[in-house]
């Protein structure tokens, strides 16, 4: 009996058992900006999950293999229809405007951070990794290790097998100013950017992607908070062994 050519078709595209096991299905909330490009990257284009999917919230065709978008409907998230996944991975970078599909991609605000979450967990999400920008040097220092806000908390209470909070100091928002006056006074207090100290200051986006992507592949069960101080060292050398004694130490 002659194969059947769609059965063909399908086991051509399946890809071979390499004895790992499945790590399930990925889905991405904020896939915008440099770091979201930069994710979007490492996590899909290196097969370490079955699927990638990809909230929108216009339609947009699919160009990745592997890789599929998931437009979310204009009701509250608790009614939001579930995507199996077993890993979440949050952004907050905003979309460049220069880029059309990224304008299509739909981007939490902080605020909403309970109510995905919440809705991440009924999807089946075991992992959740969280990167949060902050202004760099405004976080208490009690704080950066822990959790800073009842949002937070709540997150963690909803009972993820493992949360993972990486605190990214983002660069300060552009103002225009029309005044002079404004201006100048913008200029004066602009001196205070250099009393930041070197470790609040902005990791390169790539870097932050690659530690992400290694805490989600070593990080065991539970709560873990990546300081800014953290990614920061992680980024100026050898960011393996530092994201391998962070999630060892344990929330």
């Amino acid at each position: 009996m002659a194969p059947d050519p769609l059965q063909a078709l399908q086991a051509a595209n399946r890809r071979p058992f390499d004895g790992r096991p499945s790590k399930g299905a990925l889905l991405i909330a904020g896939a915008t900006g440099v770091l979201g490009h930069e994710l979007v990257r490492r996590l899909a284009g290196r097969h370490r999950f079955d699927h990638t999917y990809v909230l929108a919230r216009e339609p947009i065709r699919d160009g990745l293999p592997g890789v599929e978008t998931v437009q979310v409907p204009d009701l509250p998230m608790a009614q939001w229809p579930p995507v199996a996944a077993r890993t979440a991975l949050v952004l907050f970078e905003p979309p460049r405007l220069f880029y059309d599909r990224e304008r299509a991609l739909w981007t939490p605000e902080p605020a909403q951070l309970p109510a995905l979450a919440g809705w991440l967990r009924s999807c089946g999400v075991q992992t959740l990794a969280v990167v949060l920008p902050h202004d760099q040097g405004r976080l208490p220092e009690a704080l950066k290790r822990g959790l800073a806000s009842l949002d937070e908390q709540a997150v963690v209470a909803l009972g993820f097998e493992r949360v993972l909070l990486v605190r990214s100091a983002q660069k300060p928002v552009a103002r225009r100013l029309a005044h002079p006056a404004e201006r100048l006074a913008a200029w004066m207090l602009s001196i205070a950017r250099f009393m930041v100290p070197p470790s609040e200051q902005p990791a390169r986006a790539s870097k932050v992607a690659e530690l992400v992507d290694v805490a989600l592949a070593l990080a065991p069960p539970g709560v873990h908070v990546a300081a800014p101080e953290l990614v920061w060292r992680a980024t100026q050398g050898e960011l393996r062994s530092v994201v391998q004694g962070w999630v060892a130490a344990g929330p």
